[in-house]
């Protein structure tokens, strides 16, 4: 079934979510259209998770409304349950099942068959059906990711919600997902993809920063990165979590985090001295300093938005 010309849109409008003191979610805006590809970015407790059960249907809001597929998600949620394909970020199938039995049993499910879905999964199911008699629980990481995948558009859904899918998987397996993914949005399908992983956000037509509950930012990840606002510097020397600390305490540091092995550096002056940084942290008793002028990630978006004074805002 190809959904090119359904609208399988999602509207979300001030949506909130508490747990006793916690609040998940504050005041959630998102539009996301009719056979998007869209990322969810942000990291454990973001709140990403509570916002896919909300749209699942399986949480209630405390405020605000959810509409996918023109279909309010409270008043109409037994409607939407036919219509979403969910795969959490914990494998949720049965392990003491075979991945034959596995996918039985959600087509069942839905009151449909493998094979009358079976074009909407082939391409994935090719490579897991060598292991068809194999439990589930017995499958390697990859594997159960796309059996897991099966499970979720045995029914052919029109919204397809993928809860943090590549963690815990290798770089292999998460590549190979990715171009699942792509397979499937030429059939018109809506994906959300929920993910940890900042470098997954190039690969989404549009992305949400999320953090403590709130939307950073809403765009293209060309034009979050667009949007960095002040001039970024890679800083590596002898130490680099002293250097750390020393950039902390020099005077015009605006921000400064460490990203693998160098540290990423921007300064509270429109023009910087990579000479004047080098002396206060050879002063500092540093050596082998590099300084290098470098173009901002998703990441340094993400850590400059989340770090942003609310009076800037």
């Amino acid at each position: 079934m190809i959904y090119k010309n359904m609208n399988a849109s999602i509207l979300v409008g001030n949506l909130s979510k508490s747990y006793g003191n916690v609040q998940a979610l504050k005041n959630i805006n998102l539009d996301i259209k009719s056979g998007e590809l869209f990322g969810l970015i942000g990291p454990d407790g973001a709140g990403k998770t509570t916002l896919f059960r909300l749209l699942a249907t399986l949480l209630l809001p405390d405020e605000g409304t959810a509409e996918l597929c023109e279909i309010d998600s409270v008043l109409e949620y037994k409607k939407i349950r036919g219509l979403l394909g969910y795969m959490p970020g914990k494998f949720s199938l049965y392990q003491d099942l075979s991945v034959m039995e596995n996918l039985q049993f959600f087509a069942t499910v839905f009151n449909t068959r493998i094979e009358d879905n079976m074009d909407m999964i082939r391409d994935i199911w090719v490579q897991i059906e060598p292991f068809k008699d194999r439990l589930a629980g017995k499958l390697s990481g990859g594997m159960k990711q796309k059996l897991a995948l099966c499970c979720a558009l045995i029914h052919q859904p029109k919204i397809l919600l993928l809860d943090e899918p590549t963690t815990g998987v290798d770089s292999v397996s998460r590549s190979e997902f990715w171009q699942m993914l792509k397979g499937l949005k030429e059939r018109g399908i809506t994906i959300i993809v929920a993910t940890p992983y900042m470098d997954e956000a190039n690969l989404c037509e549009r992305v949400a920063l999320i953090q403590d509950g709130e939307i950073l930012q809403v765009d293209t990840p060309s034009e979050i990165v667009a949007q960095f606002e002040k001039e970024l510097y890679s800083i590596k020397s002898n130490d680099n979590y002293q250097t750390l600390l020393d950039l902390r305490a020099f005077e015009f540091t605006n921000s400064v985090f460490l990203f693998g092995q160098s540290l990423h550096y921007t300064d509270y002056r429109k023009e910087v001295s990579e000479e004047e940084l080098k002396q206060y942290l050879e002063n500092k008793g540093r050596s082998n300093i590099a300084i290098e002028k470098i173009k901002p990630g998703i990441e340094d978006c993400f850590m400059a938005l989340s770090t942003k004074p609310e009076d800037d805002e």
